[in-house]
């Protein structure tokens, strides 16, 4: 028997790092599936956004979240998570699995501005926390990949 296979929703997400080397964290909504953890700045990709540049994207994304700032996004990604997203928290009624593609993305400068998505930010260093405080899921899964790949 034939297994179905998995469809998922692509998330880019943008692992800014200060001149610090500390990363932004953007703490998220208390009616989201992130309730109570942090997040990245970033989102899924559009349907009609299939053909453009994943940088293109991300850049996108990360000015709608956090403002008109300065950055340089590398091209290659540093870390993959996985997230469901529960159906009683979908508009479809529906479980909504995503995969998260992080990258990192130097900060150059600028005030950020974060967007009604978010309610609160900060800088952290991934190296000094406990992740499993801060994220949760398949950003923790990420994160958690990203720091093996770092050392």
């Amino acid at each position: 028997m034939k297994k179905e296979k998995a469809l998922y929703q692509v998330s880019l997400k943008a692992l800014l790092k200060n001149s610090k080397g500390e990363i932004l964290a953007l703490k998220a909504l208390g009616s989201g599936s992130f309730s109570g953890f942090y997040d990245f700045p970033g989102g899924r990709i559009d349907s009609d956004e299939f053909s453009i540049p994943l940088s293109d994207i991300l850049a996108r994304e990360i000015r709608e979240e956090i403002g008109n700032i300065q950055f340089k996004i590398y091209s290659s990604p540093v870390g993959v998570g996985r997230h469901l997203i529960p159906a009683a928290m979908t508009s479809g009624g529906v479980d909504k699995q995503v995969l998260y593609l992080f990258f990192e993305v130097d900060y150059l400068g600028g005030e950020i501005k974060i967007s009604d998505e978010h309610t609160d930010y900060k800088w952290l260093n991934l190296k000094e926390i406990d992740p499993k405080q801060y994220f949760k899921s398949g950003v923790l899964e990420g994160v958690e990949m990203y720091l093996r790949f770092r050392e």
